[in-house]
């Protein structure tokens, strides 16, 4: 016993699946009525093939342009990205640089002051020798000396900067 509802929906969705096939059937017969018996032109076919190719071979070089174009795109921006970063890196040592000079330069001339301390302590209670006062003269003036080359480093590198 088959029990049909007309307002059941597998009976709309069997309705309109009939309709459907029924309508592609119908058109299917029509079609193949309305077509005539010419003979295929095999040459025209294959210009219209070729033309194809042609139009795809085309379309293809256009792409692999574009292509190209992109990524010399992207080539160019890394490397001047790198550029940049390469530059970047370069401040920040020159700036480590400047700075580790100008600590070098004050602990000379804290070492200076401590010596030369040191021996006004020595000569003021008599303690230092001569020779000791001669060594400490020595590395006194060897801070010295090696102050004044830090000192010209540390203008060229604030130059550079």
């Amino acid at each position: 016993m088959i029990y049909l509802c007309v307002d059941c929906k597998q009976y709309k969705k069997m309705k309109k699946a009939l309709i459907t096939l029924s309508l592609i059937i119908t058109i299917g017969q029509f079609g193949f009525g309305q077509e005539t018996d010419q003979p295929i032109d095999s040459v025209a076919i294959a210009q219209q093939k070729m033309e194809k190719l042609e139009q795809e071979i085309k379309a293809d070089a256009e792409a692999k342009k574009k292509i190209e174009k992109a990524e010399k795109a992207r080539k160019k921006a890394e490397k001047a990205q790198k550029k940049a970063e390469k530059e970047v890196k370069k401040k920040e040592k020159l700036a480590k640089a400047i700075s580790s000079k100008k600590k070098g330069i004050n602990k000379s001339e804290m070492k200076i002051r401590k010596l030369q301390s040191k021996m006004a302590k020595g000569k003021s209670k008599g303690k230092i020798s001569p020779v000791d006062e001669m060594e400490i003269n020595q590395k006194i003036n060897k801070l010295e000396l090696a102050i004044a080359k830090d000192k010209e480093k540390l203008a060229k590198l604030e130059q550079k900067q």
